[in-house]
């Protein structure tokens, strides 16, 4: 086989892998480097689809057996690393990428995450998408209350799921009310961000292609990262959430729930942003998800088109579409007739899920990619 300049790249982007995180992030990248030989020999690349298979299955590539499962074997329980292995949740059953299990630590602390890698990732720029759970959720939940690993695999993305700890809120909800964590560089938002350039530092991700998107305190979480860090992310999704600043402490957390929210702050930049609230929410009060669009700057010139639809056998919706002078569209606002508290057109396998449609995760997939 020879091997070409971006292979030894890879290969080298493997060792450091190893070297910073361990051999569940380093298999990831050499199993993907080992696919893009593809046009080399075919036949051998079949060879190494997974990490351990029996030696009898490596006629032409031996070294690479030994170097895998060498590394299989630092997994185990003598790993100095402690990285964990491959999850296999429910969230990843019957699709052909890998689910990882990771960790991200700074000054602000240390928050585990799950990165769904597609199978179509093989080293060129891919977008990522940042789901940022609701309260009482973990990212194995909300992937598979939302379906997202599908759409990944089907638009090439990674998706990285931050989970909240039990130490920062008993509920695990994001502190969105937490004047605190309402700063660029403090706080949660620094972890998700942090947490988001460590992702883009060790996979090749186009930084025009970065998202960020959550449910409830998620989606009210999401509104913060893309108001601090318009730098790092090219839109956002919210869905059941609240604007940014909407509360700065739990009292004020209830009144905003309620729809007595703080009003009047205006980002220096408005990123693209889509909307999602049903008007029967009664935990998060629709009047937010209004706020969340009125919030934001607007174009003298922009157009507003409202347009009802229903799905087939589940809700009426009414969205309401913002485009720029261009025709580019910067903000979508899908209020769902009937809907509560739930993630719309989700796997009612996982928490929080309104199986009625229409399609939460599929509608965000689709605005990020066209929004502008």
């Amino acid at each position: 086989m020879s091997l070409n300049h971006k292979f030894l790249a890879q290969m080298r982007a493997a060792t450091r892998s190893l070297m910073r995180r361990g051999p569940s992030v380093a298999r990831t990248v050499i199993r993907e480097s080992v696919k893009n030989a593809t046009a080399v020999q075919t036949a051998a690349v079949k060879s190494v689809e997974s990490i351990t298979p029996p030696a009898s299955n490596y006629p032409t590539y031996d070294a690479f057996s030994d170097m895998l499962a060498d590394l299989s074997r630092l997994g185990q329980s003598a790993n100095p690393f402690n990285v964990p292995p491959l999850s296999t949740g429910a969230a990843a059953i019957g699709l052909p990428g890998h689910f990882i299990d990771a960790s991200y630590s700074n000054d602000a602390g240390t928050r585990d995450y799950k990165l769904y890698i597609p199978s179509t990732y093989a080293g060129q720029p891919a977008p990522l998408l940042v789901m940022l759970h609701g309260c009482s959720q973990h990212p194995d939940d909300f992937a598979l209350g939302t379906g997202m690993n599908a759409l990944a695999e089907e638009y090439g993305c990674l998706v990285a799921y931050p989970a909240q700890s039990q130490q920062a809120n008993a509920t695990r909800c994001w502190n969105w009310f937490s004047a605190a964590d309402q700063q660029r560089g403090q706080g949660e938002p620094s972890i998700i961000a942090g947490l988001t350039q460590d992702i883009m530092a060790r996979y090749v991700i186009d930084p025009k292609h970065v998202y960020v998107a959550g449910l409830s305190a998620g989606g009210a979480m999401a509104a913060i990262m893309g108001t601090l860090y318009p730098d790092l992310y090219a839109a956002v999704g919210v869905h059941s959430g609240l604007p940014f600043a909407a509360a700065h402490d739990l009292p004020s957390a209830m009144a905003a729930m309620k729809g007595d929210f703080r009003t009047g702050h205006k980002p220096g930049k408005s990123l693209p942003i889509i909307v999602f609230h049903g008007d029967r929410d009664t935990t998060v009060h629709p009047a937010n998800g209004h706020e969340l669009i009125n919030q934001r700057r607007r174009h003298p010139s922009e157009d507003v088109v409202v347009e009802p639809g229903n799905v087939p056998d589940g809700h009426a919706y009414t969205r309401t579409v913002h485009r720029r002078p261009d025709g580019s569209i910067h903000a979508e606002h899908w209020e769902i007739h009937g809907s509560g508290h739930a993630w719309s057109g989700g796997d009612t396998r996982g928490s929080y899920t309104d199986g009625k449609g229409p399609n939460a995760s599929r509608e965000m997939m689709r605005f990020f990619r066209t929004a502008r």
